[in-house]
């Protein structure tokens, strides 16, 4: 691709970086912006240098915050005896969005790929033992995603916990096999957080 500008041709590369953004879709957001006022573009580059440099991670569940403790872990309405396990907060999202789960999360931040050099020390499981030696949770509902790394982390995380006095559950399986919690629909997502099983019975 020809550029005019070497700036255009710079904000187009930093843009194309962005995952599923190629070339010219870039370069269509990147004219989007010199189309928009300085105003509107200031507060846009504002939006963007604050959230990388105010963000926070809630040290309890590990989704991102705005302060110390997230939202959904300071409320007194929700039921901290139940963690459901999630890889990252889309995923919190897209549960919350089913208004059918009350209880607390724990992000693990990814999920084990042996092929991407992703292991268990790469992911947030220890902290998660950590909340479960407390002695306060009654269950753990593992909602990853279908897939090849989803199922290996379930069950390590499984052999991890399993010797907790607690109830280990798993979304039901209603959803596509390779599927990515984001993209269910939320009535088929509430329905699996709903209908959750034993994971016991996927091993038997």
């Amino acid at each position: 691709m020809n550029f005019s500008s070497k700036l255009l041709e710079n904000a187009v590369n930093e843009f194309s970086r962005l995952p599923g953004i190629g070339q010219k879709s870039a370069l269509r957001l990147v004219l989007h912006l010199l189309n928009q006022s300085e105003q509107d573009v200031n507060r846009f580059s504002e939006a963007m240098s604050e959230l990388k440099t105010k963000i926070k991670y809630c040290s309890e569940c590990y989704n991102i915050a705005d302060n110390q403790i997230c939202e959904i872990c300071a409320s007194h309405k929700r039921d901290k005896s139940i963690i459901c396990v999630v890889e990252d907060t889309r995923d919190v999202m897209a549960i919350e969005n089913t208004n059918q789960f009350q209880g607390v999360y724990h992000v693990l931040g990814g999920l084990i790929s042996p092929m991407d050099g992703v292991g268990p020390t790469d992911l947030r499981i220890e902290q998660l033992l950590e909340r479960l030696r407390k002695g306060e949770v009654e269950e753990i509902i593992l909602a990853l995603s279908a897939t090849m790394e989803g199922d290996t982390t379930i069950f390590y995380l499984y052999k991890k916990i399993k010797d907790f006095n607690l109830k280990i559950s798993t979304i039901a399986r209603g959803i596509a096999f390779g599927g990515e919690l984001e993209y269910v629909d939320e009535v088929t997502l509430g329905r699996s957080i709903v209908t959750r099983i034993p994971y016991e019975r996927n091993i038997a």
